[in-house]
């Protein structure tokens, strides 16, 4: 089991840097990107599609995490233009048994390695602000993309519950990181 310290608490999200993204907190006109994504047939693996009224929820509720559990979702945004990316960062709504790891992008992010870039920032940022040994990723088993993106981040499947009994659970040992 992962334990939060209770004196790591942010009102908001730290700034993350990588050689192409900015990582900041969310902010409210990201949330027609996100009301995109969950309106599209790629909202499938996160239990989509949703109206605007749910998807705000979720994503409020998400962004809610920052000052009630010290840590929540990353928007990422090209440094060089400015350019919304899409959603790095860990998620612990009720009913997870442990904070994940999650990502989404945009259509135009598709393919360029942007949420495997960004879940490095965040799983350094993790170890070295909370001191966690693991993270791991909950991901409906048809995901596939997503299940092979959580593999080449050096994650391994494991028998851990996720927070459906269906959930492909990713495992990645952060112990290594600096």
């Amino acid at each position: 089991m992962i334990t939060r310290p209770q004196h790591i608490v942010y009102s908001s999200a730290p700034v993350l840097r990588t050689a192409r993204l900015t990582l900041r907190m969310p902010r409210y006109d990201d949330f027609a990107q996100r009301l995109a994504f969950y309106a599209s047939p790629r909202s499938v693996w996160e239990g989509g599609p949703f109206d605007a009224v749910t998807a705000w929820r979720i994503f409020a509720s998400e962004v809610g995490q920052w000052p009630l559990m010290g840590f929540g979702p990353f928007s990422v945004d090209e440094t060089a233009t400015g350019t919304y990316l899409g959603e790095v960062g860990i998620y612990q709504p009720q009913g997870y048994p442990e904070p994940e790891l999650g990502w989404f992008v945009t259509d135009a992010a598709e393919g360029r390695g942007i949420a495997a870039e960004g879940a490095r920032a965040v799983m350094l940022w993790a170890r070295q602000t909370f001191g966690w040994d693991h993270i791991d990723n909950y991901i409906d088993p048809g995901n596939s993309r997503s299940i092979a993106l959580g593999q080449r981040l050096g994650g391994v499947i494991t028998e851990a519950l996720g927070s459906d009994p269906t959930d492909v659970v990713i495992r990645h040992d952060l112990r290594g990181l600096a």
